[in-house]
């Protein structure tokens, strides 16, 4: 009998060990009292997050956050290459303290986030088009009043939003969308050149990627299609419930780096352009 007790106090003791392991991992920090912060990205989001030929962390956010770890001594910045569902559970479940990919504001997000005061990029939004639409189709009023033809949106979709805002702006010039979620990236730039859709309201780097890149899988395309870019939304970084401390840091940051120029610089290395210019001025 004391053989077994002293066994249940022995797995008693292992299991608090290694709990008390785990929750120092997370929350480590070296003898100086600098805190390491593990920051999930989205490995394959270029030019916004992704990998470099070497296999390091890069991408606009990404080297943004480098940049404010150089402003915050009390932290160290760990970047860590993941999927956009690992980041989204992982920073929700407390395994990352931040995720990194050219996230959008949702209201549904907020409830499960951290959002900071500072917003940290600018994801342009346009539409892509044929090339005999160029000059002609440039926003969204041109597609209401010329009657073209708009590729189906998610309706959790964040251009699906600017398609409602556009629409209860303009009650005499509407546009009809449909809803859908069944096609992929693909489908959409095929389904323009085609004709079967006429544009497709997106971010611009997924134009970027898939048809100006010369590896990107519709380069083919290039000479058929063409961009017209006519807005941009904040993106975010997405901190865990329990980081408000290093969120409100985070801000204190890039407001400095705002000042100094700095994220100018950044979006006309990664974007090709200051994309913050298309942001509406509040």
């Amino acid at each position: 009998m004391k053989k077994f007790k002293g066994l249940i106090i022995l797995t008693l003791l292992i299991a608090l060990f290694v709990t008390a392991c785990s929750t120092k991992e997370n929350n480590s920090s070296d003898n100086s009292g600098v805190r390491t912060i593990k920051i999930a990205y989205a490995q394959t989001g270029k030019p916004i997050t992704f990998q470099d030929e070497k296999g390091n962390a890069t991408g606009y956010d990404v080297e943004v956050l480098k940049l404010i770890d150089e402003k915050l001594l009390q932290y160290q910045f760990e970047f860590i290459p993941t999927t956009d569902d690992d980041l989204l559970i992982g920073v929700e479940s407390g395994k990352y303290h931040l995720g990194l990919k050219n996230a959008f504001y949702t209201d549904a997000r907020a409830e499960k986030y951290i959002y900071p005061k500072e917003y940290l990029g600018a994801s342009a939004s346009g539409l892509l088009i044929r090339k005999e639409d160029e000059g002609i189709v440039n926003d969204l009023s041109d597609i209401a009043s010329l009657g073209k033809k708009l590729l189906p949106i998610a309706p959790q979709d964040a251009q699906y939003a600017l398609v409602q805002k556009y629409n209860e702006e303009n009650p005499d010039n509407q546009i009809n969308v449909e809803t859908s979620e069944s096609f992929v990236v693909q489908d959409g730039i095929v389904w323009i050149s085609e004709g079967r859709y006429d544009a497709w309201l997106v971010i611009k780097s997924t134009y970027d990627a898939n048809v100006v890149a010369e590896d990107g899988p519709y380069h083919y395309l290039n000479e058929e299609l063409s961009w017209s870019t006519f807005t941009a939304t904040k993106t975010w970084p997405l901190f865990n419930r329990e980081e408000q401390e290093l969120a409100d840091a985070y801000d204190e940051a890039i407001k400095e780096l705002k000042e100094e120029g700095k994220i100018k610089e950044l979006l006309i290395q990664f974007l090709g352009e200051d994309t913050s210019q298309y942001l509406d001025k509040e």
